[in-house]
C-alpha cells in the first residue's frame, strides 16, 4: 500500500486559489472589453457577474487535475475560464425572479437587481456562448479533435443530462413533496456534480487520456461534487450570510428536502467526510503532484462559504 502523502498546507491552497482567481479575472477582463457602442451595458453586466467574486473552485480543479499530466498552464486556464463562464451563467439565471428570485450573489447585487431582467438573461446567454468560443479557439489546444471533445463534454455537463436537467428536477421537487436520499443524490449529481466532474474530465481530455484511464479521476470528481453539495446544505442551515455573500436558509424556508433535512447535520457531515476520503483514495497512484487535488477535496467540506 502506498503511504498516504501529508495534506498540503492551507497556505498553499490559498496561494493556488488566489493565483487562479487573479488569472480568471484577467482573462475575463481582456475578453469582455467594452466595444464602445450600444452593447456596452451587456458587457458591463457580464463583467459584474464574472469578475471579482466566487471561490473559482472549478478552474482551480482544472489546474489541479491538469498538473497530474503536465498539461500546459495556459490551456488549463482557458478550459477553467470556459467552465467558470458556464457556472456564472447558471448563477445569473438561477437568481432570476422566475427561479430563486435572489437579491445578493458573491456579496454583490444580483444581475437583475444591478441592471434589469432582460440584461441579466442576455448576459447569462452570452457567457454560456462565450464558453464554447473559448474552447473552440486553437489557443486552447492545437488539435481539432481535442477541442471538439472539450466542447461536446461541456455541452453534456451543462445541458439536460447535466446541470440544466438537475435544475429542472430541483424545480419539480418543490411540487412533489418529500424526496428520498437517492432522489436528492441523483438531483445534485446533475445540478452541481456534472460541472464539477467536467473540470477533471477537461484536464483528462487536454492530456489525451483515453476513457478507461479517466475512471479514477471521474470517481474523485463524483465524490468531491457530492461532498461539496452536502457542505453547501450544511452552510445553508448554519452558515454566515456575510461570509457566504448570498442569502442562506433558502431550502429550509422553501421546505425543500436536502441532505441535511434527510440525514440530520451530524450524519450529513459524516457522509461528506467519507466522500472526501473516498475521493482522495482515487488518487492513491499519485504522489505530491496530486496534493492540490487532495487539498481541494478537504476544502470542499471545511470551507465556511
Amino acid at each position: 500500500m502506498p503511504v498516504e502523502p501529508m495534506p498540503m498546507p492551507v497556505a498553499s491552497l490559498k496561494d493556488e486559489a488566489s493565483f487562479t482567481a487573479a488569472e480568471i479575472d484577467r482573462f475575463f477582463s481582456n475578453l469582455l472589453a467594452k466595444p464602445g457602442d450600444s452593447r456596452d451595458p451587456l458587457y458591463e453586466a457580464m463583467c459584474h457577474a464574472a469578475i471579482d467574486g466566487g471561490k473559482r473552485m472549478r478552474p482551480l480543479l482544472v489546474r489541479a487535475a491538469g498538473r497530474l499530466f503536465d498539461v500546459p498552464e495556459e490551456r488549463l486556464l482557458r478550459a477553467g475560464a470556459a467552465i467558470e463562464a458556464i457556472h456564472v451563467y447558471s448563477l445569473i439565471h438561477d437568481d432570476l425572479p422566475c427561479m430563486d428570485d435572489d437579491d445578493l450573489r458573491r456579496g454583490k447585487p444580483t444581475l437583475h437587481k444591478a441592471y434589469d431582467e432582460a440584461i441579466a438573461v442576455l448576459a447569462g446567454d452570452s457567457l454560456h456562448d462565450l464558453a464554447f468560443v473559448v474552447l473552440a479557439d486553437e489557443a486552447t489546444h492545437p488539435e481539432p479533435q481535442v477541442r471538439v471533445d472539450l466542447i461536446a463534454e461541456l455541452a453534456k455537463a451543462a445541458g439536460p443530462v447535466g446541470m440544466a436537467g438537475g435544475q429542472v428536477m430541483d424545480l419539480e421537487a418543490e411540487k412533489m413533496g418529500e424526496l428520498g436520499i437517492e432522489d436528492i443524490t441523483r438531483l445534485q449529481q446533475l445540478k452541481t456534480g456534472a460541472l464539477i466532474e467536467y473540470c477533471v474530465e477537461a484536464a483528462c481530455i487536454l492530456a489525451r487520456k483515453d476513457a478507461d484511464a479517466r475512471t479514477p479521476y471521474r470517481g474523485y470528481a463524483r465524490n468531491v461534487g457530492l461532498a461539496f453539495q452536502i457542505a453547501d446544505d450544511l452552510l445553508d442551515v448554519g452558515g454566515d450570510e456575510e461570509k457566504a455573500g448570498k442569502r442562506l436558509h433558502k431550502d429550509e424556508d422553501a421546505g425543500k428536502a436536502t441532505f441535511v433535512s434527510l440525514l440530520g447535520e451530524e450524519r450529513a457531515r459524516e457522509q461528506a467526510n467519507i466522500l472526501v476520503e473516498q475521493a482522495i483514495e482515487h488518487l492513491h497512484d499519485h504522489g505530491e503532484e496530486a496534493d492540490l487535488m487532495r487539498a481541494i477535496a478537504r476544502y470542499a467540506v471545511e470551507r465556511d462559504r
